[in-house]
C-alpha cells in the first residue's frame, strides 16, 4: 500500500541547512496499523506530512496504492516552471482526495460550518451529490455516536466530539490511507 525509498527532506533557513529525514525507506501493507514513534524534533510529523503528500520531500521516491512521486532530486533549481508545480500540486492535492484521510492533531474543523457540514466537505471536492453526501455524513456521525449533534459548530462540541467529527471528515471518503 504504501513505499518509501530512501526519502529524504530538509529545511533552510537562511544559509543553514536542517536535514529532518535521512533516507528513510520503509513499507506499509494494506491492512497494517503502524505507529511512527520518537522524541520531539525527530521528523515524526514531516514523515507523516510526506507520506500523506502535504510536504514534498527532496529525493527518494513513494509509492501510494498506485500512484508513485518521485522526491524534487534537485532543490537548487530556481527556474522551476510555474506551471510544472501548479500542476504537481494539482496531482498531490488528487491523490490526497482520492486516496488518504487525515485526523489532524488539532482536528481542523471549520468553525463556522456544522458538524455535519465539516464531514461533507471531503465529498464536497470529490463532487458528490449533495443527496448522497449528507445522507453519508449522517451515517458517518452516527458511527461515531453524534448524529444527535450533527448541526451543532465545533465550538458548541467538547474536544472529544470534535476529535470524533474529525475521524467521520476522514472516512468520508472511504480512503486507502489514514493517517
Amino acid at each position: 500500500m504504501i513505499t518509501l525509498t530512501g526519502i529524504s527532506k530538509e529545511y533552510s533557513t537562511g544559509s543553514l541547512r536542517v536535514p529532518v529525514l535521512r533516507n528513510v525507506s520503509l513499507s506499509i501493507n494494506t491492512g497494517e496499523y503502524v505507529a511512527i514513534m520518537g522524541p520531539s524534533g525527530s521528523g515524526k510529523s514531516t514523515l507523516l506530512n510526506v507520506i500523506g503528500c502535504l510536504d514534498r520531500f527532496d529525493t527518494g521516491d513513494l509509492q501510494i496504492a498506485e500512484h508513485r512521486i518521485s522526491g524534487k532530486h534537485n532543490n537548487d533549481n530556481v527556474n522551476r516552471d510555474k506551471i510544472n508545480r501548479m500542476t504537481a500540486d494539482a496531482t498531490l492535492a488528487d491523490i490526497r482526495r482520492q486516496t488518504i484521510g487525515f485526523v489532524f492533531q488539532g482536528f481542523n474543523l471549520i468553525p463556522r460550518m456544522s458538524a455535519l457540514r465539516n464531514v461533507e466537505l471531503p465529498m464536497i471536492y470529490r463532487g458528490l451529490a449533495r443527496e448522497l453526501r449528507q445522507q453519508r455524513a449522517l451515517e458517518l456521525l452516527a458511527g461515531v455516536g453524534l448524529a444527535d449533534r450533527a448541526e451543532h459548530r465545533p465550538a458548541q462540541l467538547s474536544g472529544g466530539q470534535q476529535q470524533r467529527v474529525a475521524i467521520a471528515r476522514a472516512l468520508a471518503n472511504e480512503p486507502d490511507v489514514l493517517i
